[in-house]
């Protein structure tokens, strides 16, 4: 089978695994939650991004991954975990609401745009190329995908503050 269909597979496969744990288990917990105790795991989640770091540390990966990939890939990766922990220690204001908001819609951006620049520079069909940061586009940036789609809806959800204010 071609690589960049074992590629392919691996990442479908993940999204779909994902989506049901999301489906199942997460969401029926987050949304009964209040907004910011149920935006706290997401977040917390999303600090350990920092483990994209490993796209630009030869050993890990070829000398060869495209920078074009490796550096949009690990420096976005760091800024969305530096977003979320900043976002974890202001939930409880406005503040922290704003921060998780544009953590949410830069660390999806991100991972957006390694999915696309790593299609353009044809990475699935050299997956050696990764080395051992393989398992972070085939298993976890469908995990972290997922969970931006739940945060989203959570930061889309009335807190119960503004529910109270309408009535």
């Amino acid at each position: 089978m071609p690589l960049r269909a074992l590629f392919g597979i691996s990442v479908i496969l993940s999204f779909i695994s994902w989506g049901i744990i999301a489906r199942r288990y997460m969401w029926p917990a987050l949304r009964r939650m209040p907004r910011a105790e149920a935006l706290r795991p997401l977040l917390l989640l999303h600090t350990f991004r920092f483990v994209g770091l490993s796209f630009v540390i030869p050993g890990v990966v070829s000398p060869d991954l495209p920078s074009a990939f490796a550096r949009p890939a690990a420096y976005g990766d760091l800024s969305s975990s530096i977003l979320a922990f900043l976002a974890i220690g202001t939930l409880g204001s406005t503040f922290g609401i704003i921060l998780a908001w544009a953590f949410n819609l830069l660390g999806t951006a991100d991972l957006l745009y390694a999915f696309y620049e790593g299609n353009r520079v044809q990475l699935d069909s050299a997956p050696g190329l990764q080395g051992a940061a393989y398992f972070i586009p085939t298993v976890l940036v469908p995990l972290l995908l997922t969970t931006h789609a739940l945060v989203f809806l959570l930061l889309l959800k009335r807190s119960e503050v503004e529910m109270m204010r309408r009535d």
